[in-house]
């Protein structure tokens, strides 16, 4: 059974976008930009942080502060239904930025970001003994051009 989703407005989308412009921005600016009380605009904020809607977090630029080496790795699982266990014990990598289950010619697609080349390898030759993986494919991004919170604008 699926989780019960919370319902959003269009103050609410309105507040989650300006928290993606500027995760800083006052109670105060929020509402001044949407016209309502300070009030409202502290009410509606505390709730999408309680229900687990937005999350505030410092976002680092990778190679800014250090990471070399980010890619994309596909994993092949056998059998399928060791699936879970690996991706549960992938997830806990502090290398691991993205990691999915997906359909297709793979069944983990995970991101990664690491220090270095030697780094990656050592990773991928980490997640590789893990039981459950049978292959991996590595793609390395050698310059990453976006990297961006999806776009609220597109659920208008």
């Amino acid at each position: 059974m699926e989780k019960n989703h919370t319902l959003l407005d269009d103050t609410d989308f309105a507040i989650l976008s300006c928290l993606q412009k500027d995760g800083r921005m006052s109670f105060t600016e929020i509402a001044d930009q949407l016209n309502v009380s300070v009030g409202t605009a502290r009410t509606r904020l505390n709730r999408l942080l309680e229900e687990g809607v937005i999350s505030i977090v410092g976002r680092v630029d990778p190679e800014k502060v250090g990471f070399r080496a980010y890619a994309h790795i596909a994993i092949y699982i056998r059998p399928a239904t060791l699936k879970e266990p690996v991706a549960q014990e992938i997830s806990s990598k502090p290398e691991v930025s993205f990691l999915a289950s997906t359909s297709g010619d793979y069944d983990l697609e995970v991101d990664v970001m690491c220090q270095s080349n030697n780094h990656l390898v050592e990773f991928v030759n980490e997640i590789s003994t893990i039981e459950g993986v049978y292959q991996t494919k590595t793609t390395l991004y050698f310059k990453v051009y976006k990297y961006a919170q999806p776009d609220l604008n597109l659920l208008k």
